[in-house]
């Protein structure tokens, strides 16, 4: 059966469902409730000491557009058209009506990525945290062990899953060759633009650009090039861009490079020299190597993992505590991520106010400074003893290996729901400042998506203490459950 509609429908029938009015209900209404905005509006109000220049955007807009951006995936330009379409985003950036125009231009975002750094954004990962904790203790019953008890003072409790991981960023796979060859076409970019700027009639320099470029060709086209081509081919790529950085020092007395050359330049002399000593060498490391000229702050990041076994990104590590997420290091280096659990445990103890009574970690961790911070602390570290392994493992040693296997798989799902649902497989930006902050930005959305899902199903207005109860135990002993 099907009934024909009455006429084309216009915009002035349209019927809005709540009657003009924002439903309470609705999920950016209540996560504008979690985050603490006046709090935030103090430390962000710090950064505009000058009391000269146009008015900045406030904090609540900045923040509540970077949330929306990484929540829903989208673009910078695509964040700007949904907030201009839809109400409810207007409400949760701080707007007290709606607008038909959109509230800035996208261009802003970057600078907002900028003004709200990774320590500010750890720090509203603390309060909201912080936050989460105290609603627990005012609405969960004694039976769950966290209401007071009395003057008796806990000294382990809990327990504390860190790993870490790569966020790789979005750059070509690279190669010596491929490097070596960008490098050159950007100082005969530098060499063309000296060269129309000079007032006196001087030659123009030798390039050699086509010749450079059909050597490069010769071996970039080639499947399998062997081994002594590709060499060969580096060693030309070397002896092209020696000569035109040679051209560049003589042509800048007469002409002066602007900043982006000149921070170009300085990345494209860092490079010759590192792919120089590879090439005399005959090595294929170095110390502080540059993978990218555009982000000359990404560095390779060795895994071992079967699909990469290197990664081209940051490294970080997290740690997990009652099913949120806290971004504890990130360096963009590489580094041993065994030396930070001292450190994770004791910011445990600072947003607890008490040790863990175990810390779930990969083998990694188990070192002999670990070991004995842990020993004093009353705290038992997962994993085998260390020195040569037992002969005969008894069934309690088994069992106790299987339950802190499947402890850590709340960590290894919070890095698999970071990739797949949000942005952290693949950071789009392109400064370091600002890949930090969406990084960090990326679990403070995750922990505010499971702080959601907390309000709207277990302390929901029908909801009575045993749910809130079961929920509290599944969470602490299974983990999060991230959306």
């Amino acid at each position: 059966m099907y009934r024909k509609p009455d006429g084309q429908l216009s915009i002035d029938d349209f019927i809005l469902p709540f009657e003009g009015k924002l439903s309470a209900e609705n999920r950016w209404v209540k996560m504008a409730e979690i985050i603490p905005w006046n709090e935030i509006e103090q430390d962000y109000a710090k950064l505009f000491e000058n009391e000269i220049g146009n008015v900045a955007k406030p904090a609540r807009m900045a923040l509540g557009t970077l949330i929306i951006k990484e929540k829903c995936g989208y673009s910078d330009i695509e964040t700007v058209e949904q907030i201009k379409e839809n109400p409810y985003l207007q409400y949760f950036i701080g707007l007290r009506e709606y607008i038909y125009e959109a509230p800035f231009d996208p261009s802003l975002l970057v600078h907002f990525r900028k003004r709200f750094g990774m320590e500010a954004i750890n720090d509203i990962n603390e309060k909201i945290f912080s936050a989460g904790r105290k609603d627990k203790d005012d609405d969960l019953p004694p039976t769950c062990g966290i209401g007071k008890k009395g003057k008796q003072k806990i000294k382990n409790k809990g327990k504390l899953i860190i790993d870490a991981t790569c966020a790789p960023a979005d750059i070509r796979y690279p190669t010596d060759l491929s490097l070596l060859n960008e490098a050159r076409e950007k100082t005969e970019i530098i060499i063309d633009r000296l060269y129309k700027d000079q007032e006196s009639e001087t030659k123009k320099p030798r390039t050699y650009r086509r010749k450079a470029r059909k050597q490069y060709l010769l071996v970039a086209k080639n499947r399998k090039p062997k081994t002594k081509q590709i060499r060969k081919a580096i060693g030309q790529q070397l002896r092209f861009i020696r000569r035109n950085l040679n051209h560049i020092d003589q042509m800048k007395r007469a002409t002066k490079l602007n900043n982006k050359e000149a921070k170009t330049l300085v990345v494209l002399r860092k490079l010759y020299q590192q792919q120089q000593y590879m090439y005399e060498k005959k090595v294929h490391s170095v110390e502080d190597r540059i993978v990218s000229i555009a982000q000359p702050h990404i560095r390779p990041i060795v895994r071992g993992k079967v699909k990469a076994p290197t990664e081209f990104g940051a490294k970080l590590s997290i740690s997990l505590i009652d099913a949120h997420v806290f971004l504890d290091k990130l360096e963009w280096d590489n580094y041993n991520e065994g030396v930070i659990l001292i450190e994770s445990v004791k910011r445990y103890h600072e947003r607890t106010g008490y040790y863990p009574a175990s810390v779930h970690a990969d083998a990694i961790y188990r070192n002999r400074d670990n070991l004995s911070f842990c020993k004093t602390h009353g705290i038992r570290l997962s994993g085998p003893k260390l020195g040569r392994p037992p002969k005969v493992v008894s069934a309690k040693d088994k069992k106790l290996a299987r339950q802190d296997a499947r402890a850590r798989i709340p960590v290894e799902g919070a890095f698999g729901v970071a990739k797949r649902r949000y942005s952290l497989g693949l950071i789009m930006t392109r400064l370091q400042e600002t890949s930090e902050s969406v990084i960090a930005m990326q679990f403070l959305v995750m922990n505010l998506a499971h702080r959601l899902r907390f309000v709207f199903v277990i302390f929901s207005k029908s909801g009575n203490a045993l749910i809130k109860r079961l929920y509290f135990s599944f969470t602490t002993r299974i983990g999060p459950i991230f959306a």
